[in-house]
C-alpha cells in the first residue's frame, strides 16, 4: 500500500475544528501545536474517523537552543495516510509537554528516552524516569549545552 502524506494545512484545518487554541502554525508538511495541548490533540488525531491515526511511528526531539522541538510521525493504515505534528517547548530549566502514552502506548519508551537524553519532561507519563542512563546521572547528554 502506498501511503499519502497529509499536508500541514489539511491537518491544521481538522485540528482547528476540534481544538482551535491548540494550533499555532503550519507549513506544507507539518502542523505545530502547543505542547500542553498535545494530549488532547493526540486523542483527536487517534479517534477522528477521517484521520484515524492509530499508529505512532516515532517521537523525536531536536534541540534548537532557543527551544526544543518535538516531532510526532503518525500513520493511519486504514486510511492510507501519514502526518507530522510538531510542538515547540521553550525553557531550558524544566521543559515540559503533555504525554501521549494514554493514546499511543508506543510512546512510552520514546518519551522516556527524550526525557533521559534531552531533558524534556512529559506530564501525565506513568513512569517518567531514565531509560538509558542510570538514576543519579546529572544532565541530559544530547543537549547542545551539555558540555
Amino acid at each position: 500500500m502506498t501511503l499519502v502524506a497529509l499536508s500541514g494545512e489539511t491537518l491544521a484545518r481538522r485540528l482547528q475544528e476540534a481544538a482551535p487554541d491548540a494550533v499555532i502554525e503550519w507549513n506544507d508538511s507539518s502542523v505545530w501545536v502547543r505542547p500542553e495541548a498535545m494530549g488532547d490533540v493526540a486523542s483527536f488525531l487517534h479517534n477522528d474517523a477521517e484521520l484515524d491515526f492509530t499508529y505512532l511511528n516515532a517521537v523525536s526531539a531536536i534541540d534548537f537552543v532557543e527551544y526544543f522541538e518535538l516531532v510526532y510521525h503518525l500513520t493511519s493504515m486504514a486510511k492510507g495516510h501519514t502526518g507530522v505534528i510538531r510542538s515547540r517547548v521553550y525553557g531550558r530549566e524544566e521543559p515540559t509537554a503533555a504525554s501521549v502514552v494514554k493514546v499511543w502506548r508506543g510512546a512510552d519508551f520514546q518519551e522516556r528516552e527524550i526525557w533521559d537524553l534531552m531533558g524534556v519532561r512529559f506530564t501525565g507519563h506513568p513512569n517518567m524516569k531514565r531509560i538509558m542512563l542510570w538514576e543519579g546521572f546529572e544532565g541530559h547528554p544530547l543537549r547542545k549545552d551539555f558540555l
